[in-house]
């Protein structure tokens, strides 16, 4: 059937108007839609700054830059997250540590380990674990249990270190997390300088524990709290590592601990002497 070409030429002005009224609703539908995606945008970033400070500032360099901001974050950050791929990590997940403790220097040191099974998966703050970031309330869980008369479990360390305050989300705990644990739990803590290599010794020669952050090195990629438990005639240090019992039954050189520490602690640090 022949369409005259009047009738054809109405058709046509239809079909160009509604394609021009379908192209004005998609320009209309973009200039709402994107303020708000501009908006998701920062919003995302900021959460991401937020739970992820270090390694947000690292997609700003590059090269040699990138490596220098990442030895700065290990030794002065609170960077404290285990690597899941990690030897020690792996070889303390799915054990239970129940029972575990050392006699072996002057205080016998009850023994909790991060990734112990019983807790490994339990949230430490909002986005974190105990595994994986708990190191700093599982280390104030051991001497806390070892000093005094209440045993105190990485659980309810973790649980009470996020509810005042200590927890950095996607990080770890703040150095605070330290000396205001010990106090909480009626212990007496002073905070010392690696360059005070004696008052270590003396301090776990009397039985004292002391809770040690460290940074790189033969503990940690990253940082990681370990508890220093004891000396040996020979000087060598005794530790109890909340992420490895391999490491815990070794004998360590006084100047690893030292050189190892994290140089830029805060709240009196890298080592905190507790006792009752």
């Amino acid at each position: 059937m022949a369409i005259d070409p009047k009738t054809a030429a109405t058709i046509a002005k239809i079909a160009m108007q509604s394609v021009k009224d379908e192209e004005e609703r998609h320009k209309t539908f973009l200039i709402i839609l994107a303020p708000l995606i501009a908006v998701l945008l920062i919003l995302s970033f900021l959460v991401y700054i937020l739970t992820s400070p270090f390694q947000a500032i690292s997609h700003f360099f590059t090269g040699n830059e990138l490596n220098y901001v990442q030895d700065i974050t290990s030794s002065y950050s609170y960077g404290q997250l285990v690597n899941p791929n990690d030897e020690s990590y792996i070889e303390s997940s799915g054990s239970d540590f129940s029972g575990v403790s050392f006699k072996d220097g002057k205080t016998e040191v009850v023994y909790y380990n991060q990734a112990d099974t019983r807790w490994k998966n339990t949230p430490y703050g909002k986005t974190g674990t105990i595994g994986r970031s708990g190191c700093g309330p599982t280390s104030l869980a051991i001497v806390a249990s070892s000093l005094t008369d209440k045993k105190v479990d990485p659980v309810q360390m973790s649980k009470w270190a996020y509810e005042n305050g200590y927890y950095l989300e996607g990080t770890g705990s703040f150095h605070s997390l330290i000396p205001g644990g010990a106090k909480h739990f009626g212990l007496k803590v002073e905070g010392v300088k690696s360059n005070e290599p004696q008052k270590l010794v003396d301090a776990l020669s009397q039985g004292k524990l002391i809770i040690a952050i460290m940074a790189k090195g033969h503990f940690t990629n990253s940082g990681h709290f370990i508890v220093l438990r004891g000396v040996t005639q020979g000087r060598k240090i005794l530790v109890a590592d909340p992420v490895s019992r391999k490491r815990s039954e070794q004998e360590w050189d006084l100047s690893i601990i030292l050189n190892e520490t994290n140089k830029g602690a805060a709240a009196g640090g890298p080592f905190w002497i507790i006792s009752k």
